[in-house]
């Protein structure tokens, strides 16, 4: 089993002003005397007997997004524009009219954190369009293949087993590239170095008012819970539990936490995800708790563990790629590439916390989207080629690739 590394502890003892200690998770006063912060059993916390946890924004960008990646393989009634409009969640797209009727939308939350994009518009325009290409590319490219076989440099149709798929001329099945993309540009950018960040959980009078339990105005929490909050609501915002999401992880949603789940599974990473549910949980404790070191030290322990989500499933699926193509099955090689493909570009949103950059630069992002893409792209792609991609991102985190292609 991986040892799973923090470079601060998890549980950390001070002393604060109220903690949780019941079963609920629900916080409560222990009076002046200090005491230790301990985990709540639940992501619950209340003020005045009214729950304070609030993520509904979160909740409604994930079910845009599971709308969105499904019409793409829907050769029936998909168009460019509805594909594009359900991006921006413009002209009523959505099968969903609390969606329709939703001033939220997928598209204005690419590469939009605070910490890497709000001096850098330029670079989230680019992203925020890679996605829109992506989009209109599935539409232009792949839908008038539907009945064609694919072969190098012919997009169409190519088998997977009993799945069918669907691929661009060089093999990239573009739901597959969104779906994951989305992972890091969406959910881990926005979690990670938005609401996770100081920048925006001091922002403002927010260390004051939180201090002073001032609350948001015709709300029930504090500005500060409420940005924790949004963080935790990428990563479970449609759990069938939303206190305690863990007994269902991997299976709540096509984005984070469908990954959190696949990492759980793998014996080299068994307890990734009750430490992840353990520092959000910990962390608002803090918050209530009106302690920030300890607010920090678990925003740290999420950017390294989610992070690691991310890399670890970027080099799975080039290693299940790689015994895919060794094996003729290009199939199953194309799909699990196209994966990987999404993780990958994923890798420039993630968040070391010892440098506060990403693990990868987009530069360097860039590099490796190009490898998988020259001349016929996947058809062409050598196993030789995967194996050192995938050392070289397994060498920047704290997994060996030996741990990281495990099945299943």
């Amino acid at each position: 089993m991986k040892k799973i590394l923090f470079s601060t502890l998890a549980i950390t003892t001070l002393a604060f002003t109220s903690c949780s200690n019941d079963d609920d998770g629900v916080i409560v006063d222990p009076g002046p005397d200090p005491v230790n912060i301990e985990t709540p059993v639940t992501y619950s916390f209340e003020r005045d007997g009214e729950s304070t946890v609030s993520f509904s924004g979160q909740t409604t960008r994930i079910l845009m997004g599971e709308e969105l990646i499904a019409t793409m393989l829907d050769f029936d009634t998909a168009s460019e524009q509805l594909l594009l409009d359900m991006y921006a969640n413009e002209n009523t797209p959505f099968s969903s009219e609390d969606l329709n009727a939703s001033d939220k939308n997928v598209r204005g939350k690419v590469a939009a954190s605070q910490d890497y994009f709000s001096n850098n518009s330029a670079a989230s325009a680019t992203i925020k369009q890679f996605f829109a290409d992506l989009i209109s590319a599935q539409i232009d490219e792949v839908f008038p293949g539907e009945s064609t076989v694919a072969e190098a440099g012919v997009p169409g149709q190519i088998a997977d087993g009993g799945s069918t798929r669907y691929i661009n001329s060089k093999g990239l099945e573009y739901n597959q590239a969104v779906t994951k993309g989305l992972i890091g540009a969406l959910m881990v950018d926005q979690a990670l170095n938005n609401y996770l960040g100081t920048a925006v959980l001091d922002a403002g009078t927010n260390i004051a008012d939180n201090d002073n339990d001032i609350v948001a105005e015709g709300k029930p929490y504090t500005n500060m819970e409420h940005k924790w909050d949004e963080a935790y609501g990428y990563a479970y915002g449609t759990a069938a539990d939303l206190t305690n999401p863990n007994p269902t992880i991997g299976d709540d949603d096509s984005f984070l936490n469908k990954y959190i789940g696949r990492v759980e599974g793998d014996s080299d990473f068994a307890g990734t995800a009750a430490a992840i549910f353990d520092a959000y949980k910990l962390g608002r404790a803090a918050i209530v708790a009106k302690n920030y070191e300890v607010r920090d030290e678990q925003a740290a322990i999420l950017r390294q563990l989610i992070s690691e989500v991310v890399g670890i499933r970027a080099v799975y699926y080039l290693q299940q790629g790689k015994n895919g193509i060794e094996s003729n099955d290009l199939g199953g090689a194309f799909h699990d590439l196209s994966e990987g493909f999404g993780f990958i570009y994923s890798l420039q949103f993630t968040r070391n916390p010892e440098t506060n950059a990403p693990y990868f630069s987009a530069v360097e992002v860039q590099g490796f989207i190009d490898q998988l893409t020259e001349g016929n792209g996947f058809w062409d792609v050598t196993p030789a080629t995967l194996d050192e991609m995938s050392s070289t991102i397994a060498n920047r985190f704290s997994f060996t690739v030996s741990q990281a292609e495990a099945v299943n």
